[in-house]
């Protein structure tokens, strides 16, 4: 089982409209993804549980506050979930940063493994893979199993896009971890993107083709 949230905040909407529009050079492709990648990670965080530590003011007073009580990993899958790490570390800069590289089979749009690092954390840290597009689902379904053979059990995915069909995927081939998406759209088309999308996220993120 999988649990579903769809964060449609307002702003989230607008930014995400400015992706899809396909005047949208890469400069403004890949800022406008940072800042929703921050806006999601606020929402995602919303019930996360901190730890108290003792501090002291200027004012020379001691006081209790709030720092993590786990370790937060993010974790791109290469290459499109690198432009969403800088916009989570804006809000999270004690996050580390692991990566996994998949590629898609044009002719099979199977996934296949040709990367993997994690830091050395804990394997109850809080593990945030970022990919900007759930289309078939290939790949983020062998990264999450990939972390979990690694022994994670707190994972979360955090995507701007997906479709039905990589939503199924997911249910069928995970288990209990945690989808944020800012909008599912209609459905794949013969090549494996998502209609209506945002084209090749890569491509627009990094000004390829």
């Amino acid at each position: 089982m999988i649990n579903i949230k769809v964060l449609d905040h307002p702003l989230i909407k607008i930014k995400l409209t400015v992706l899809r529009d396909k005047e949208t050079n890469h400069t403004e492709f890949k800022a406008n993804l940072n800042e929703i990648a921050s806006l999601m990670v606020f929402e995602m965080l919303r019930d996360y549980k901190t730890k108290d530590i003792n501090i002291e003011t200027p004012t020379k007073t001691k006081t209790i506050g709030q720092t993590f009580d786990k370790e937060i990993v993010i974790v791109p899958i290469l290459r499109a979930g690198i432009g969403m790490v800088e916009g989570i570390q804006n809000l999270v800069p004690q996050a580390r940063v692991g990566h996994i590289g998949l590629y898609r089979d044009e002719k099979t749009l199977e996934a296949h493994e040709y990367f993997y690092k994690m830091p050395n954390v804990s394997k109850d840290s809080v593990i945030i893979v970022v990919d900007p597009m759930l289309a078939t689902g290939g790949s983020a379904v062998d990264a999450i199993n990939k972390l979990k053979q690694d022994g994670f059990k707190n994972i979360k995915m955090v995507s701007l896009v997906g479709a039905p069909e990589g939503i199924e995927n997911l249910k069928k081939h995970t288990s209990n971890i945690d989808l944020y998406i800012a909008s599912i759209d209609e459905k794949l088309n013969e090549e494996g993107y998502i209609i209506p999308g945002l084209g090749d996220a890569g491509d627009r993120i990094f000004g390829t083709k």
